[in-house]
């Protein structure tokens, strides 16, 4: 019974992270995350170090690319 508590668990704790890095959020979020003006996200966009989907008319970033960019 407890081991199948246990992978219960991991299997929420792994639901909830993959959840967390999938979601995607606006420029203005961004800045406000990382403390970073919205104009050097713009530019490690145009640079290539920071990926962001143009597809909405807007930047959108995934939570994942921006850890990513911070970490190097």
């Amino acid at each position: 019974m407890e081991t199948r508590l246990l992978h219960t668990l991991n299997e929420i704790k792994s639901f909830i992270k993959n959840e967390t890095n999938n979601r995607w959020l606006d420029i203005k979020k961004v800045a406000q995350m990382t403390s970073v003006s919205q104009s050097t996200i713009r530019r490690a966009v145009q640079k290539g170090e920071l990926k962001a989907s143009h597809t909405t008319g807007k930047l959108l970033f995934r939570v994942e690319e921006i850890e990513r960019w911070l970490n190097g």
